[in-house]
């Protein structure tokens, strides 16, 4: 039997560190004088209560370090009870807000999903707006450190290939996973602060400001209204898509970057195969919308660049009604939306490191069917990729095209239509925000679903920020036995 203490210390001390971030949103609804203050009081002191006396209690079982069997549990433990907690201040300052689209909210947001189930945000308490932003903001960072400490130990989903990059390579820079760990949370704020000030210098609010810089760090896309991004236009865009594209690349390259080291960034292949899909996409995106409707190419090109920009790095910000462009666009949003940015940023879905090692497997495949007697050995980077990577990365695809399918026929099971079902599905995922379709397109949201498909969804969000396999491992025989 596994020795859940440890497990439980870390969890206890999340939560609590949870509830104390509670008090931020509290004084902002102080001072906005609205009288919703008591909400966040009373979920913080439930939280903190809480996540203290776990803590205290599994005190007794803390350890230098975790099995991996603790460290998977560990992971998918995390990520259940902070949406739990992070649903309070939803139930407690939302009468309209059942347990259901609480826990929604707070999955979407922890997760940096973006989707959401709240109408009318424009009149909503900056409390619970802050709330949403502190949650993505959250669920960013940790996310990162997840990826790069976590992941590449775990051996999950060909991430092993990272671990080289996040710590031997690093020599004597930076020996542990405490030290990029730490860096990493110092550069997650630096931008944070940059892109705020950016938004200022554009004409954004104070609060705005602060908020969806929260949320385009993060790539999580909650806005503070409605009509999401739509609100600002011109420059606001070209800052929103120059930080979502920053929050999409490796952080560990950052971390080697004040290090003194600035080549791995300008030469690491993900990066550069990222970069030109985003602006590739985007180039061709607005030369059709020039060519289909009356648009200046500038407006063309910024509307193309940021909404290409939004689903491909997972944030989910909308600055127009892009299903109104036609039956060509909406496809390429929807394959976009499946790629995802680099391995150890704040980006969701598949990640762009999985495509390349999948076509350098198939360009060897095809090169060993035409040259029977060669010898031919898939390469990621200049380096030889493993057979445990390769079989690592192939499983990743196997189960992340299985979900799709199976979740897609669930959804359309509770009545759902095919495009909602299908875009449901992969939104959720792959951790996007918005899906396509009238229901739960870029003007709408996924308030009006059902609970069941609600409840579906948000176990699709947790399943797809853990990488799948996280969570699915642990529903194997041979992991309790171990």
């Amino acid at each position: 039997m596994h020795d859940l203490r440890p497990i439980g210390y870390v969890i206890g001390l999340t939560v609590l560190a949870l509830g104390l971030t509670m008090l931020l949103p509290m004084l902002v609804d102080i001072a906005d004088g609205r009288g919703h203050w008591p909400v966040f009081a009373e979920s913080a002191l439930f939280t903190i209560l809480i996540g203290s006396l776990v803590a205290i209690s599994c005190r007794n079982g803390v350890r230098e370090g975790l099995t991996v069997q603790q460290t998977f549990l560990l992971a998918t433990g995390v990520w259940v009870a902070l949406p739990a907690f992070g649903a309070l201040p939803f139930m407690l300052g939302a009468t309209e807000f059942g347990i259901t689209n609480a826990i929604f909210e707070a999955m979407s947001g922890l997760t940096t999903t973006g989707s959401t189930v709240i109408v009318g945000l424009d009149t909503l308490p900056k409390g619970l707006l802050l709330w949403r932003g502190i949650l993505q903001w959250l669920g960013g960072v940790g996310i990162i450190v997840f990826a790069m400490v976590f992941l590449p130990v775990l051996r999950i989903g060909g991430m092993q290939i990272f671990r080289s990059e996040a710590f031997d390579t690093m020599g004597k820079i930076l020996p542990k996973a405490s030290a990029i760990a730490s860096q990493i949370s110092v550069i997650y704020l630096a931008l944070t602060l940059a892109c705020t000030m950016s938004y200022l210098l554009v004409g954004m609010n104070a609060f705005d400001a602060t908020v969806h810089a929260l949320t385009t760090i993060s790539t999580g896309g909650f806005s503070n209204y409605d009509a999401s991004f739509g609100t600002f236009s011109g420059p606001a865009e070209y800052i929103a898509s120059l930080f979502m594209i920053l929050a999409a690349l490796p952080f560990v390259r950052y971390v080697q970057l004040i290090n003194g080291r600035t080549l791995p960034l300008f030469r690491d292949p993900q990066i550069q195969a990222f970069l030109m899909v985003v602006f590739g996409t985007a180039a061709v995106m607005a030369m059709f919308l020039v060519n289909i409707f009356p648009t200046h190419p500038e407006q063309a090109f910024r509307e193309a660049l940021f909404n290409i920009t939004s689903i491909i790095s997972g944030t989910g910000y909308a600055s127009v009604d892009y299903m109104q462009w036609g039956p060509f666009p909406i496809s390429i949003f929807f394959f976009i939306g499946l790629v995802g940015g680099c391995a150890g940023s704040t980006a969701c879905s598949a990640k762009i490191f999985r495509y390349q090692i999948l076509f350098a497997s198939i360009r060897t495949q095809l090169q060993r069917i035409r040259s029977p007697h060669g010898i031919f050995v898939p390469r990621y980077d200049g380096r030889p990729i493993e057979d445990d990577v390769l079989s690592s990365v192939m499983s990743f695809f196997m189960f992340f095209i299985l979900t799709l399918g199976v979740l897609a026929v669930l959804l359309s099971m509770t009545g759902l239509d095919f495009l909602t079902s299908i875009s449901g599905a992969a939104t959720a995922i792959a951790n996007i925000g918005p899906g396509l379709g009238d229901i739960i397109g870029p003007a709408g949201n996924f308030a009006t679903l059902n609970t069941t498909a609600k409840w579906l969804l948000t176990l699709a969000m947790l399943i797809g920020r853990l990488e799948l396999l996280v969570v699915y491992a642990l529903f194997t025989v041979s992991f309790w036995r171990a």
